[in-house]
């Protein structure tokens, strides 16, 4: 009987604050999973250093030679040139060389992009865009992000950093984005951040009695609004009602641009289900044209939170083996 070799990737999924990273196999199994500050190390080769420590025990533990590479989900990742690129809640300013330095130190090949990219290819691979090659993932989070596959593959743009549909502006002169200053994009509203902006606004002209009203505007975040719409608070209710549609809306740009098959909705701001999806589908379907009502299937992700920012990475180790 001839022994199966297992085959693994390194995911590393790394954040403003912390950096997560697992070790999985082409199942989707996650071992060896753990996570590092981001933000304690001033310079990336420091940082590079550290995750290279910290996965270290696990590399020795599975096999170097069973191991076919690392891939990594990075704000401002560029995926042709292996660079991050002026990350703005990142230490290491400017152009960072960031895939080289992790296959100097690795001695693995290192493939990089964007945390919404690195979501699709794990929908695509282990989730709910299994066998699909047009469809969209749309990240709702701190941001709004999104991964966009047609015919099997990302779209990356001339330069690399295509996709980044939380920018769209889908309320022309609207709410002033706290970070780019464009007014009236999509992350402005369908954000975490932009749904507890949304509901300060709301409980601030609320004539109706509110759980939201019992708490200082400050201290309005999302998780508040989430568990006061979760006690059947009419206004934090009205917050994913009005959040939905302006989503709704913004897909329905979506379909239209690119006809995929499937958007799948991804991160904290899903916990609300109904609250927010009902709005939302009812609210793409409005505003498609006739040729494309009816046809996309909108869902939430398969995978699991906590898993899936490794997962999407390490997909890309496997997407890196088939081109």
């Amino acid at each position: 009987m001839i022994e199966t070799i297992q085959e693994y990737a390194i995911g590393v999924d790394i954040g403003g604050t912390n950096t997560k990273y697992g070790i999985v196999n082409r199942h989707g199994e996650i071992s060896h999973n753990g996570r590092l500050s981001t933000s304690a190390y001033a310079t990336a080769g420091e940082f590079v250093a550290a995750l290279h420590a910290a996965l270290l025990p696990a590399i020795e533990a599975v096999g170097l030679r069973n191991i076919k590479g690392i891939g990594i989900g990075a704000p401002n990742a560029n995926y042709f040139t292996g660079c991050i690129e002026d990350a703005p809640n990142l230490n290491w300013k400017g152009v960072v060389p960031f895939a080289s330095l992790v296959t100097e130190k690795f001695t693995l090949p290192c493939t990089i992009t964007n945390d919404a990219n690195a979501a699709a290819l794990g929908e695509r691979m282990y989730g709910a865009a299994k066998g699909m090659n047009d469809f969209i993932v749309i990240t709702l989070g701190t941001g709004v992000g999104s991964g966009i596959v047609t015919s099997g593959h990302l779209i990356y743009g001339h330069d690399g950093f295509a996709g980044e549909l939380g920018h769209t502006i889908i309320r022309p002169g609207g709410r002033k984005h706290w970070s780019t200053g464009l007014y009236g994009s999509l992350e402005a509203y369908a954000s975490a951040t932009g749904i507890a902006l949304t509901a300060r606004e709301m409980v601030a002209t609320a004539e109706k009695p509110s759980l939201l009203k019992e708490y200082a505007p400050e201290a309005i975040d999302s998780k508040v609004v989430f568990d006061c719409a979760m006690q059947g608070d009419e206004v934090a209710q009205e917050v994913y009602r009005f959040t939905g549609q302006i989503l709704g809306e913004a897909l329905a740009n979506f379909v239209m641009f690119t006809s995929p098959e499937a958007i799948i909705l991804f991160g904290g701001v899903t916990k609300a289900g109904d609250l927010l999806m009902n709005p939302v589908r009812e609210h793409m379907e409005k505003n498609l044209l006739a040729v494309f009502r009816n046809k996309v299937k909108l869902t939430f992700s398969e995978l699991k939170e906590a898993d899936a920012a490794i997962l999407g990475a390490s997909a890309l180790v496997w997407a890196m083996k088939t081109e």
